[in-house]
């Protein structure tokens, strides 16, 4: 405790990190309030009670209340989530994108501008959707002129919460969109652990107690796969003299066991809804579509998560593929001088680095959808629904993913503070005090 305690006045001691932190709440604060403000002409009162269900109740989950709200930020940030997803695939796809992505900070700059442009129409597209869910009761005069300012105002307040992350990143301590998403999810966890424990009652204080334990566990499973990597060790040749000798020191290339982070989850989702959809169509007239209806569109079904794995397994592959290019990492470790020991440079390099990444690619898929499908398990042991999406899935995964990138963060400010308090008690300083006594 002394320890934690300790650390936590060392991290305000340093004022640069400080202000960081304290902009950091001040944003955050700003975005938790947006997300109360209900949309003009509609009536609070008669928006419907329960929170959203389906997609939207995982949409809704991922912005802490703001899509049943129906606030000014009632999409959030999502719509620029998915402007990047279309300009990730867009980068594999053609080939002018191609070339952005390796012209390095000036490509990344031209790529994140047509993002921000690609959000504009996405946002308006999807706020179309959105005025249909709002209860027909909710809306004091509904008609053109409420649908074009609703569009504008959540268009806008899209486009704040994208300045909203900028300026956490700049001002803050980073990750500023991973990091209003985060805040959205955590907002919705003190309610559902309150919910909980008021539906087990006193009864079930000990039953309450083992779902606790199981989250801690589930969230140290997720850590597990979040940091877990297979390091593959790697050689430079180093010039002494006239000659090249092997540098001593071997270095490692990290592969992630999980490389794909949440998007195969998040793709996956976005099929899921799909059978259901299509079922709706035809069930009137065939038994069938009815019964794939009404298993697709409950997510407790064996049948919808046995789909929903086996997708997740593949787009893990899929994602990994794309994002992980071995023929780069190759001909990079090449042009350094590097080298895998015991495999030549070049194409057995890339075969080298695609088997090691295959290998570990599908225990990772595998444990990716497991904690995929844990809520739905978690619901059927009796958890609450609000509770039991904690127990895995994109909440969670984004949750833990954010946290160890901010401790990151926080980490290497400690760092740097250390390095400067050792260069003041070393040898330049005695140094420089003995020159100036000398004069």
């Amino acid at each position: 405790m002394n320890k934690f305690i300790t650390t936590i006045k060392n991290i305000f001691a340093i004022e640069d990190l400080r202000m960081r932190i304290f902009n950091t709440l001040f944003f955050i604060a700003i975005y938790r309030l947006g997300s109360f403000v209900v949309l003009p002409g509609v009536d609070a009162t008669r928006l419907k009670t329960g929170g959203a269900s389906g997609v939207f109740g995982i949409l809704d989950t991922l912005l802490g209340g703001a899509f049943s709200n129906a606030s000014i930020f009632a999409l959030g940030i999502m719509p620029y989530i998915s402007a990047s997803i279309v300009l990730q695939l867009l980068t594999i796809a053609v080939p002018y994108f191609q070339k952005l992505q390796k012209e390095g900070e000036s490509g990344r700059k031209k790529i994140n501008q047509y993002t921000r442009i690609l959000t504009i129409p996405i946002v308006m597209a999807q706020s179309v959707g959105f005025i249909a869910t709002i209860n027909a009761d909710a809306i004091i005069s509904p008609g053109t002129f409420f649908t074009i300012t609703t569009m504008l105002i959540i268009t806008a307040g899209t486009l704040f919460c994208m300045w909203l992350g900028e300026k956490i990143t700049d001002k803050g301590i980073g990750n500023g969109i991973s990091m209003i998403i985060m805040i959205g999810i955590v907002s919705r966890l003190p309610g559902a652990i309150i919910g909980e424990a008021a539906a087990k009652g006193m009864r079930g204080s000990l039953i309450f107690l083992i779902e606790l334990v199981v989250l801690f566990l589930v969230v140290m499973a997720v850590i597990v796969l979040t940091q877990a990597v297979r390091r593959i060790p790697v050689q430079y040749a180093k010039q002494v003299g006239s000659t090249a000798q092997l540098n001593a020191q071997r270095q490692f290339i990290p592969m992630k066991v999980n490389a794909a982070g949440v998007m195969p989850i998040i793709f996956a989702q976005s099929l899921m809804f799909v059978p259901a959809i299509l079922a709706s169509v035809w069930q009137n007239d065939s038994e069938t579509a009815s019964y794939i209806g009404v298993k697709f569109s409950d997510y407790t079904s064996w049948q919808y998560n046995l789909v929903f794995a086996t997708l997740i397994i593949v787009f893990t592959y899929f994602y990994t593929a794309i994002s992980v290019n071995p023929n780069q990492i190759a001909d990079d470790l090449k042009r350094s001088g590097g080298f895998v020991p015991g495999v030549k440079p070049g194409r057995d390099t890339s075969e080298y680095i695609d088997e090691v990444l295959t290998h570990i690619t599908l225990p990772g898929a595998v444990a990716l959808a497991l904690i995929a499908i844990f809520p739905s398990l978690a619901l059927l042991a009796g958890v609450t629904r609000p509770f039991s999406a904690f127990y895995g899935g994109t909440s969670l995964i984004i949750m833990v993913g954010v946290v160890l990138d901010t401790l990151n963060q926080v980490e290497s400010y400690l760092l740097m503070r250390h390095y400067d308090g050792m260069m003041k008690t070393g040898k330049l300083r005695g140094r420089s005090q003995n020159i100036a006594m000398a004069s």
